[in-house]
């Protein structure tokens, strides 16, 4: 049972040491000649290098065992029913509980509200970017049962966005487009892609590499969406209270 867990982990291990060895060097090179940090502050951040390997490579090891036939399995279970069309609401939860729980995203919600001084709420954030993946996977399962082409999601929503960008603050905006690469995060790519790929799978008609494929393009849309309109509000609520300062200075 414990080896079954732990089949083709050195190769897991292998392709993070690869993928962790660039930054690892960088930081080397850096340290000799700019940085010349403490050595207490250099050992410190060499174990949260070993605790980022042990947990990327953990998690990706899950991944291969747990996430991505178990997703699969499901897409193809909803699939089949007669009543598939639950596959829509059910998409909108799933993309609400997984952001939930996307670390990319709760890291990003961080750096918003530290670099706000709190003027942008984490939970707010959080939120804001549950309710546009969970819509965004609502329209993958819509375009997986119905058959319509990914561009006409697509083309209109980033025209949109587009447009709302001049009528948003440019913080919002640089937050927005941030917004959606984070909400594309390892846990939304396994387990919802790999569920929408197994729904196209048992779909009559569906061929799961045109059909399957294309949620995480929606997945990085809609979020942009999402926080722009929430600039928007934001834009309002300070409109209305400059107003009040203004009216009230005159009655004073």
């Amino acid at each position: 049972m414990i080896s079954a867990l732990f089949e083709g982990f050195t190769a897991v291990l292998k392709d993070v040491a690869i993928a962790l060895a660039p930054l690892i060097v960088l930081f080397i090179f850096f340290q000799i000649f700019m940085l010349k940090l403490p050595k207490r502050q250099v050992i410190k951040i060499f174990k949260g290098i070993m605790l980022t390997f042990v947990g990327i490579a953990l998690f990706l090891q899950g991944v291969h065992i747990g996430f991505l036939p178990m997703g699969e399995q499901m897409g193809m279970v909803l699939g089949s029913l007669d009543y598939n069309w639950i596959l829509i609401p059910l998409g909108f939860l799933m993309g609400f509980a997984v952001i939930m729980a996307e670390p990319t995203v709760q890291v990003l919600a961080i750096e918003v509200e530290k670099a706000s001084s709190g003027h942008i709420n984490k939970k707010l954030l959080i939120y804001t970017l549950c309710i546009g993946v969970a819509f965004a996977v609502a329209l993958s399962m819509i375009r997986v049962l119905t058959g319509i082409s990914l561009w006409y999601f697509i083309v209109p929503g980033y025209i949109i966005a587009l447009l709302m960008t001049k009528y948003v603050s440019s913080e919002f905006v640089a937050i927005a487009f941030d917004a959606g690469g984070a909400a594309t995060g390892p846990m939304t790519v396994t387990f919802i892609l790999a569920m929408t790929v197994g729904v196209a799978k048992q779909l009559e008609g569906r061929n799961p590499l045109m059909d399957g494929f294309g949620m995480v393009s929606l997945v990085a849309l809609t979020p942009i969406l999402s926080i722009l309109i929430l600039g928007v509000l934001y834009g309002r609520k300070e409109k209305i209270g400059d107003e009040k300062r203004i009216d009230g200075g005159r009655e004073f």
